[in-house]
């Protein structure tokens, strides 16, 4: 029998690192005792798990499979801890949620920063993702819940909460947009105009407006990253559009001003709170979802971005 505890410890450090002599240093322990336990669990599994190259190790098929094992039970066995302080009356437990990269700079982290104050004894693990990724990890109980804009499917998935994150013109402030209630699409034309590229979630939006709007959107600059978006725009390069999301921070801040796009073409872009389908979540999960869902309800869109 492979001792199970030690050995998933040994692997998991493996798979971080790259190497067993990395997995050691970063352990603590002897890299012949981690070559030990690997040999010992491939001799009793009949089949390797790692590939040996000049560069490290890489999983074979077998180790493949053995990380998706070893992640399982890592998930189950926290739900299980969490489930045995539960029936001991403790608060407290580890929740793991994923987010795209929009709200690392949103409500999210003054949230997890109250959660700390307020449930001690509760953590939570963030993880960032792309989109779909997010939309992947909730449906598949990777994380118990997860933040995601319009994702390609809701089969999968059960909203418990959505926003509005509307499409807008970034600029700095003094612009003369900054005296408008909101912005029509015809009326940026003439700025020097960024915008996102692909894989953005929300290129796809802009590049169907800017379709059905009958203008060509390969004549303007376009960008891959929000952050470097908002940095041009700081630097006076022109005006941008981004989602509400991608500048709340620095529009709260008054470091970029923000006018909602007002066009009959627009599609709307939501912000959903979604959970797994019949999905019994942990007290610890339900506590921080609680959290959650005040953080939304507070972020809901100000008044600064419509001018009024």
């Amino acid at each position: 029998m492979i001792a199970f505890s030690r050995f998933t410890g040994y692997f998991n450090a493996i798979i971080e690192h790259g190497s067993i002599r990395k997995a050691a240093d970063a352990l603590h322990v002897s890299a012949s005792a981690i070559d030990r336990q690997i040999l010992q669990a491939e001799e009793a599994l009949g089949a390797p798990l790692f590939e040996r190259m000049s560069g490290g190790l890489r999983p074979t098929a077998a180790g493949e499979v053995f990380v998706a094992l070893v992640r399982e039970w890592q998930r189950d066995y926290r739900r299980a801890l969490t489930q045995i302080d539960e029936l001991q009356g403790l608060r407290r437990g580890h929740v793991d949620i994923a987010i795209i990269d929009a709200l690392t700079q949103s409500f999210v982290a003054p949230v997890i920063a109250t959660l700390a104050k307020e449930r001690p004894g509760l953590t939570v693990g963030v993880r960032v993702l792309d989109n779909e990724a997010v939309a992947q990890s909730t449906a598949s109980g990777d994380v118990d819940f997860g933040l995601m804009l319009n994702p390609r499917s809701m089969k999968d998935l059960e909203v418990r909460r959505s926003i509005d994150a509307p499409l807008g013109i970034a600029f700095r402030p003094g612009h003369a947009f900054e005296a408008r209630k909101e912005v029509r699409l015809s009326q940026s034309l003439d700025e020097r105009l960024i915008v996102p590229a692909a894989p953005l979630v929300i290129h796809e939006h802009v590049a169907a407006l800017f379709r059905r709007s009958e203008i060509d959107i390969q004549r303007f600059m376009a960008c891959n990253n929000t952050h470097m978006m908002r940095s041009l725009v700081d630097h006076d390069v022109g005006v941008a559009v981004l989602c509400w999301l991608d500048v709340a921070s620095d529009v709260a801040s008054g470091k970029l001003g923000f006018r909602k796009l007002k066009d009959a073409h627009v599609e709307p872009l939501r912000l959903h709170l979604c959970v797994a389908p019949r999905r019994q979540l942990s007290h610890a999960a339900t506590e921080v979802l609680r959290y959650v869902e005040a953080g939304m309800r507070d972020a809901h869109t100000p008044r600064s971005i419509s001018g009024r």
